[in-house]
């Protein structure tokens, strides 16, 4: 364990010490709110220090059996090896749940996400595999047990989607989600290739945590509502009435347009929770000194060099760019199986955030 860790370790343990000498002192006694307070603390802080006495009462062992791996009795050297062995993992997963703690959590990880999937440079071969990324993300989240609802569509003729917007619901949805945002590339000979070669076409993922009316204030006066027709595939209902809604906020230029349902009230409310949602990514941006144009930090411009992940069919391989990982199992992963993609991206992440930490 470096020495970043383990000094970060020593002061929390400090910390918890002396909270619960303060918990005990007639001050806090008498300040119900800060009895409380400090109590919360205490109780996030209680399996970092339980899990820190455990990692080093095993590190301590580990050290002891070491030193008898070295015995002249052959017995004794041979247990001594194996528990060696035992304890040196124990001590990595102890390690490695310890920096899971330590990183600082994302307010918003146990939020809801408005997922918005783009098609990028390759025409409709983008707009295919826009449709295809959509369905890996509803996979998933039926592995996960998340419910999803379409906001918003914008399909081709042939079964892709030029853009579609659609919200996740589930606990720690957008914990895991999150790190979708970004430039995916696809390699493979499109169905509308008549010459059999590969080409590269890119669609831009961009995940957003859905924001609550109270995260954020819109003042009515800031929006233009327009109502029109609904174009394009979509039922009866379409350029019959006029049930399409677009809604303009005025101070940040921001769009949304929303046709998928038959009522223009419903299609105004998801219109609005699109909205809400990539103001709170714009607010929260700007707050931390990441002011994006036209969210290009998070979904880049669609070009071809530009990408977090590669699926490549010929290969039957998926890389993901950011941690170097490369699964050769495209068929799963397009299917809903991202848990081990995942997975790595979000220990990566937490291990980021404890060194600046």
């Amino acid at each position: 364990m470096d020495e970043i860790m383990l000094g970060r370790l020593e002061s929390t343990k400090a910390r918890y010490y002396e909270l619960q000498e303060e918990m005990a002192s007639p001050q806090v006694l008498a300040d119900p709110a800060l009895a409380r307070r400090y109590g919360q603390e205490l109780a996030e802080w209680a399996e970092i220090v339980q899990q820190y006495d455990r990692y080093r009462l095993a590190v301590q062992e580990w050290e002891t059996a070491r030193e008898l791996a070295r015995d002249d009795d052959p017995e004794t050297r041979e247990w001594a090896l194996a528990e060696v062995e035992r304890l040196k993992a124990e001590c990595q997963q102890l390690e490695q749940r310890l920096a899971h703690l330590l990183a600082p959590s994302d307010p918003n990880d146990q939020k809801n996400v408005v997922v918005e999937i783009r098609a990028g440079a390759g025409g409709e071969e983008a707009a295919l595999f826009a449709a295809e990324l959509y369905r890996m993300y509803v996979r998933y989240a039926e592995r996960q047990g998340w419910r999803t609802e379409m906001l918003s569509s914008n399909p081709t003729d042939i079964g892709g989607f030029k853009e579609v917007i659609f919200l996740v619901e589930g606990r720690g949805a957008y914990s895991r989600l999150k790190f979708e945002s970004g430039v995916h590339r696809v390699q493979r000979v499109p169905i509308t290739e008549a010459g059999g070669r590969i080409h590269t076409s890119t669609v831009t993922v961009a995940v957003l945590p859905e924001a609550e009316e109270t995260d954020v204030i819109i003042n009515p006066d800031d929006l233009r509502i327009d109502t029109m027709r609904a174009s394009g595939a979509g039922g009866q209902h379409v350029n019959k009435t006029e049930s399409a809604v677009r809604i303009t906020h005025l101070p940040t230029n921001i769009v949304v347009y929303c046709q998928d349902e038959k009522s223009q009230l419903k299609n105004r409310e998801k219109a609005m929770r699109v909205l809400r949602a990539r103001l709170k990514d714009l607010y929260e941006s700007e707050a931390h000194s990441k002011v994006q144009a036209e969210r290009r930090s998070q979904v880049g411009t669609g070009d071809r060099s530009e990408r977090i992940r590669t699926y490549n069919f010929p290969q039957g391989r998926v890389t993901d760019h950011r941690v170097g990982l490369t699964l050769h199992r495209i068929e799963a992963i397009m299917d809903g199986d991202l848990d081990e993609v995942i997975n790595a991206l979000i220990a990566h992440a937490e291990e980021q955030r404890l060194k600046e930490a």
